[in-house]
C-alpha cells in the first residue's frame, strides 16, 4: 500500500513539475496587452525592457529575460531579442531565428501575434484599431534616425516613432502597409493621443532572449 501511494504520488509530482515547467517555458514572443499609458516614452530601453517582463510574469512566465523590440539612435532591434526560436502565448512559433524573423517567412499575423495572456489584439477594421507597434526600425530591424521619441522619452508634440502593423494590413497592399515592423512614422508628435490618431495605442513587440 505504501508502495502504490510512493508511485502515485512520484507520479504527480512529476506530473506537477512538468506542467510548471512547460508553462514557463512556452511563450517567448508577445505583444504587450498595454502601452505605458504616457504615449512613446517608454522609460527607454530599459523601462520598456521591465515592462515585458512585469507583464510576462503577470501571466505566469517566470525566469526569462525579456527584450522589448526596439531600435534607438545606437541600438537595432535585431541586436537585442537573443537568437530564437520564438513562440506566442499558444505556443504557435512565430520565427526560427533572426534571419527568418525579418523575412517574408515569419510567422507574425493578426492570429499569432497574441498578447501575454494569449489573446487577439485589435487590428485594422476592429474598435479601437491598435494595431500600430512601436518599433524605431527599418524593415530590417536596423534603427531608423529621428524616428524613436527621443529613444523612448517623449510623449509630447514633437518627435515620431516608426512603427509596424501586426496585424500586416494598411490602407493598400503596399510592402509598407503589411509590415509588422516599419510600416509608417506617428503624426503629431509622441503622445497617447498622436499615437491613437494613426491606430496605436503605444504597444510593442516583447521576446525572450534567452
Amino acid at each position: 500500500m505504501r508502495r502504490n501511494l510512493l508511485v502515485a504520488a512520484t507520479a504527480i509530482t512529476a506530473v506537477t513539475a512538468g506542467t510548471a515547467l512547460s508553462q514557463d517555458a512556452k511563450m517567448s514572443f508577445f505583444v504587450t496587452s498595454v502601452g505605458s499609458g504616457k504615449g512613446a516614452d517608454l522609460g527607454g530601453l530599459k523601462g520598456a525592457d521591465a515592462h515585458c517582463a512585469s507583464l510576462a510574469e503577470s501571466a505566469g512566465v517566470t525566469g526569462r529575460t525579456w527584450h522589448a523590440y526596439l531600435s534607438t539612435s545606437d541600438t537595432d532591434a535585431r541586436d537585442r531579442i537573443g537568437k530564437g526560436p520564438w513562440v506566442n502565448a499558444k505556443g504557435v512559433k512565430i520565427a526560427d531565428d533572426v534571419a527568418s524573423l525579418h523575412s517574408d517567412t515569419n510567422g507574425i499575423t493578426k492570429q499569432t501575434a497574441l498578447n501575454e495572456e494569449g489573446e487577439l489584439v485589435n487590428g485594422r477594421g476592429d474598435t479601437p484599431n491598435r494595431h500600430d507597434m512601436l518599433t524605431g526600425s527599418k524593415p530590417d530591424g536596423t534603427k531608423i534616425a529621428d524616428q524613436t521619441c527621443g529613444d523612448w522619452t517623449m510623449s509630447g508634440a514633437e518627435g515620431a516613432a516608426m512603427m509596424g502593423h501586426h496585424d500586416r494590413t494598411g490602407l493598400d497592399d503596399s510592402a509598407a502597409a503589411k509590415s509588422w515592423n516599419s510600416s509608417h512614422a506617428s503624426r503629431g508628435g509622441c503622445s497617447q493621443e498622436a499615437l491613437k490618431g494613426t491606430g496605436g495605442d503605444g504597444l510593442f513587440y516583447c521576446f525572450a532572449t534567452d
